[in-house]
């Protein structure tokens, strides 16, 4: 929508400046396959497989780019991209093969949703106590308190 000419192509494109030690959290975009190139600094970045038969089944796939390195997300996959260096900032260009990719990120949705998904179902899936989700929940309170 912001660039009129790559509108209905089926693309999208967006530059990334990550702080010192910045990261782009752990997130999907449900409907698009991404390809990130590192234009400055270092990146470490990775994602996991889906669900799928052993024995890849939720696999973790990870690299530290460079300047001029080249990863790929496939579509749908949980995956994020870390600035190791305390000192300099990273900046990439991420492509993606939709106009409309959209993008969920993973600890907004489950620990910032409107309302608040139940403690008894995140504690159940996630196998820990009510307090630690709470705790969790309360990371996001603007999200969750209005």
């Amino acid at each position: 929508m912001q660039i009129a000419g790559l509108n209905t192509l089926g693309i999208s494109i967006a530059r990334i400046d990550y702080a010192p030690l910045g990261q782009n959290p752990p997130h999907t975009h449900p409907r698009a396959t991404e390809i990130l190139t590192v234009l400055e600094g270092t990146l470490y970045v990775g994602f996991v497989t889906s669900n799928q038969p052993a024995p890849n089944r939720n696999k973790f796939f990870s690299k530290v780019l460079n300047k001029g390195d080249v990863f790929v997300f496939p579509v749908g996959l949980i995956h994020f991209q870390f600035n190791p260096n305390p000192h300099q900032p990273a900046i990439a260009i991420a492509a993606l093969s939709s106009q409309n990719p959209g993008a969920i990120t993973i600890a907004n949705a489950v620990f910032g949703s409107d309302p608040p998904i139940s403690y008894d179902v995140l504690a159940k899936a996630f196998q820990v106590e009510k307090n630690t989700i709470d705790y969790l929940q309360a990371q996001f309170w603007e999200n969750n308190h209005n």
